[in-house]
């Protein structure tokens, strides 16, 4: 077999390794914003008027960027997507999800969807480089995906999955800012902002429907337990006074 080699051109190169794989670079001017202006903020209560005002500006500005509808709220919550996946097993999934998985990001949300209080997931696998579709199936009252999947890099459009009484939720940690999508067809848009946004971990953010914050308050309401922590219910009511259950990552 007759091999070649292939040499990228240096000045084709990214300068930064990260390109494409991992976190944003964050931008000089966000760390010199964190020592001047920031010093008013960095070290004070999540209920101080400096913190307020900054998480108060973001959810508004992404409410903008997002466009969302009318009755949608930008939810903000501690801990990244991670702990976002399990907050929605505790406070999201009533009975049963369907994961569809075509990559790392959203094989973890199906194994945290994999909780002993619910029932076993619908979990729909594809080859790396594919993408699977949703299919409704009984039962099932979530159906989450990633609009896209940096360790294989597919991208999956934002579409709502048209079975009565149950919610699209979509894992857009990689996407965010930088695939456009209609809001209307998510119940849940959800994602840590170091990647497109090029901010720092620490937080999730989530574009929520009133279908779901019904259901966050409805499951909330009920005898099922979940840790204040990972409670979607504090972070929908701390979201709605600007700040978040503990002091936010800047």
């Amino acid at each position: 077999n007759l091999r070649m080699a292939i040499e990228i051109p240096r000045d084709l190169l990214p300068v930064d390794g990260r390109f494409g794989c991992g976190p944003s670079k964050v931008r000089p001017a966000q760390l010199e914003a964190l020592v001047t202006a920031g010093a008013s903020i960095l070290g004070t209560s999540h209920r101080q008027a400096p913190v307020k005002n900054l998480v108060g500006s973001v959810r508004e500005q992404l409410s903008a960027l997002f466009r969302a509808p009318e009755g949608y709220e930008i939810l903000v919550g501690n801990g990244g997507s991670t702990a976002f996946w399990d907050a929605a097993a505790f406070g999201l999934i009533e009975r049963r999800s369907q994961n569809l998985v075509f990559g790392e990001f959203g094989g973890k949300f199906a194994a945290a969807a994999g909780a002993p209080w619910l029932d076993a997931p619908d979990v729909r696998k594809a080859e790396p480089g594919s993408a699977t579709t949703a299919q409704i199936v009984d039962g099932v009252d979530v159906y989450a995906w990633p609009h896209n999947e940096t360790s294989t890099g597919v991208a999956v459009p934002v579409e709502r999955v048209a079975s009565e009484g149950a919610l699209t939720v979509i894992d857009a940690t990689r996407a965010a800012g930088g695939i456009d999508f209609d809001a209307t067809q998510a119940d849940l848009y959800y994602f840590a902002p170091q990647k497109n946004l090029g901010s720092d971990g620490g937080l999730w953010f989530a574009v929520a429907s009133p279908a779901a914050i019904e259901r966050i308050e409805r499951i909330a309401a009920s005898d099922r337990y979940i840790p204040e922590f990972l409670s979607l219910k504090n972070a929908l009511d701390n979201s709605r006074l600007q700040q978040t259950l503990n002091t936010p990552a800047l």
